[in-house]
């Protein structure tokens, strides 16, 4: 499978280790940048890039890193298709994926370490979702709400 991964200066701190773990999974990595850190970056253009890549079919899954999460979590969800949540523990990054159908993964590394962030990828890149009647129900609402604009 193919993950994106970016971050912004705020998550570039776990971006190299992060990748690591992807790789050691068997997976390709789509690295989106920040390629250097750069304290005036911007996140909302790494969530961009993180979901055209998913929109073009180009990833399958997304990681994004910022400090908290949650303003590239805000961005991606912009994005028609994108389905990203902040996650900070490993319950909710495999059950996003497994019940909502979350394709991109949300971490702030100035919340957790770099530990953690490890569990919370390979929980999370390991998830598929179930396809359950009640799951593709519930997605299709979330669909329609997304092209009710």
């Amino acid at each position: 499978m193919k993950i994106a991964i970016a971050c912004d200066h705020g998550g570039f701190p776990l971006k190299d280790q992060m990748k690591q773990v992807i790789e050691s999974m068997g997976h390709e990595v789509v690295d989106l940048g920040a390629h250097e850190y750069d304290k005036h970056d911007d996140y909302p253009d790494f969530a961009r890039y993180i979901g055209t890549a998913i929109q073009h079919g180009n990833a399958e899954k997304g990681v994004l890193l910022c400090g908290s999460g949650v303003g590239a979590c805000i961005a991606a969800n912009k994005m028609d298709g994108i389905r990203a949540s902040v996650c900070h523990d490993v319950y909710s990054a495999h059950q996003g994926v497994e019940h909502d159908a979350m394709n991109v993964l949300c971490l702030g590394s100035r919340i957790i370490g770099p530990q953690l962030a490890e569990d919370l990828v390979r929980a999370f890149v390991a998830a598929e979702f179930s396809g359950e009647e009640r799951h593709e129900r519930r997605l299709e609402k979330v669909n329609a709400l997304e092209n009710a604009g």
